[in-house]
């Protein structure tokens, strides 16, 4: 530590300039940095007063924490993000055109920035629970793409954050694969297999100096589970378990990814809970609270993920109980953990969260409407492609009834009926393999679709005549039309479209 200089936030936010590219360590508000980012908001604030413009490009492993993505957008400062977002500042900026965001998929970003698709990192931000002055970088709570980040970058800013204890070494599993045309395989076979090394080992001349910090992650718990959130994980459990008994699924079960949210953890408390379904594994993206719960009870035996995304009373409990977890969590970096080739190998299941999926079972992630952007496309479609088998799940209807998530034609495709299999509400579950799209359309509609649309469905389907799909290009919105004119899908009116 002797060798490298230490900062104020305010001192290494004025080796950042306008125009250059940041990129930032974490994968959701886990593991990324608090202070640096605060202080180069408020740089942009001060040179924006004085008529000098001043916006960096950011890049990170997925969302960040409101002291990033929020505190930087608030500022105006930031012309152009990517690979994902969940802020609502920026959602906000994004979606009025201030803020440039191109959507990826995660698994991609690492590869892509050292192909130089994106241009240059003039500066990597990682939070850090150690770092030596040999160059050795301990990770926190997050990998996400800080590897690729501290290859790429020109320069580096530590920030040391205290609040994690230096015994996190070892948690993280740090492996870049080679790049074309020197790749060769990714030898893991199993969640808990280790392939590369416990540290970022970065030349110590490239990092600029310690910021030392002592925050809590900006991470915060999920809401009670609701009525639908609990029926929707009781289906995807019973279907599952209905599964196995028919031998399509092992009886040792499969590792199990899972999306982030209120419904996943649904997902996964109903699965712990099924007296049919093994202990499992998981092969994630974001180890989440569920997951923390379910170890303790021995029904989730190992975890591997890229972050540990926990309210911080939870995390706290996971370190003063590290003795138990330290031999049951693993970290990675993004493109391990969303890599195809190890999601086909080991049989992941994954179960993700749509906006919408239209009759055909394509799924829309993304979009409100067809124009408004909300996060992102995540890692999801990088499982629900390769994964074993792909389920997604949501609501039937949000907006009080008003919107029905089920709809003729998505307005927006991330994921298309080829990498769907399962969908999933809280009315049923809809299994389109081996269905031809007439036959999807209607198990979508009678299994998954709310007794309040499914005639308007049927009606929809009527109107589409003869052809291998079933849909009427003029009318394929017209749900979607009638919310935007009347606040409402139930009011359209298919006599309209004849």
């Amino acid at each position: 530590m002797n060798a490298l200089a230490k900062l104020t936030a305010e001192e290494a936010a004025q080796y950042i300039h306008d125009g250059q590219t940041i990129a930032v360590s974490g994968f959701t508000a886990a593991g990324t940095p608090k202070a640096v980012p605060v202080a180069l908001a408020a740089r942009a604030e001060a040179e924006h007063k004085v008529g000098r413009p001043f916006k960096v490009n950011l890049i990170s492993g997925a969302s960040t924490g409101r002291s990033v993505d929020g505190a930087l957008a608030r500022a105006k400062a930031l012309g152009f993000r990517t690979p994902y977002q969940s802020d609502p500042d920026l959602r906000k900026s994004i979606n009025a055109g201030e803020t440039r965001f191109f959507d990826m998929h995660l698994s991609r970003l690492p590869q892509d920035l050292r192909y130089g698709f994106l241009g240059p990192i003039h500066t990597a931000i990682i939070e850090a629970s150690e770092v030596t002055e040999y160059g050795e970088i301990v990770l926190s709570t997050a990998v996400g793409a800080a590897p690729t980040f501290c290859r790429l970058a020109d320069k580096i800013i530590i920030e040391l954050n205290q609040y994690h204890p230096p015994f996190l070494r070892g948690v993280h599993d740090i492996y870049e694969p080679d790049d074309p045309p020197s790749r060769s395989d990714i030898p893991l076979f199993t969640p808990s297999d280790r392939v590369g090394q416990p540290v970022i080992q970065v030349d110590p001349s490239r990092i600029l100096g310690v910021v030392e910090t002592n925050q809590a992650d900006e991470t915060s718990g999920f809401s009670d589970v609701a009525d639908t959130t609990a029926k929707i994980g009781q289906n995807v459990a019973e279907f599952l378990a209905a599964e196995m008994k028919r031998g399509l699924i092992p009886k040792a079960f499969l590792p199990v990814q899972s999306g982030v949210g209120d419904t996943a953890n649904a997902v996964l408390s109903a699965m712990a809970k099924h007296p049919d379904i093994p202990p499992f594994q998981m092969y994630t993206e974001v180890i989440q609270d569920a997951v923390i719960s379910l170890a303790r009870e021995g029904r989730v035996t190992f975890a591997s993920g890229c972050s540990l995304t926990v309210p911080p009373a939870t995390l706290q409990g996971i370190y003063a109980d590290w003795k138990f977890f330290r031999t049951r969590l693993l970290l990675r970096p993004q493109e391990i953990t969303n890599n195809p080739e190890i999601v086909r190998r080991i049989g992941t299941i994954s179960v993700n969260t749509a906006i919408e999926v239209d009759l055909s079972g394509n799924v829309n992630s993304t979009h409100i409407l067809g124009r408004s952007m909300m996060n992102g496309i995540g890692g999801s479609a990088d499982f629900a492609r390769a994964s074993f088998l792909s389920l997604f799940i949501c609501p039937s209807t949000t907006k009080g009834g008003n919107i029905s998530t089920i709809v003729p034609m998505a307005s927006h495709i991330d994921s298309s009926e080829h990498s769907v299999c399962v969908v999933v509400t809280e009315q049923g579950v809809a299994d389109l393999r081996g269905h031809s799209p007439s036959e999807r359309a209607r198990l979508i509609i009678e299994k998954c679709a709310h007794p309040d649309y499914r005639p308007l469905l049927r009606d929809y389907v009527s109107l589409s005549g003869s052809g291998h799909s079933l849909q009427n290009l003029a009318a394929a919105f017209g749900m979607h039309l009638a919310f935007s004119r009347q606040a409402d899908m139930r009011k359209v009116n298919w006599a309209d479209f004849k």
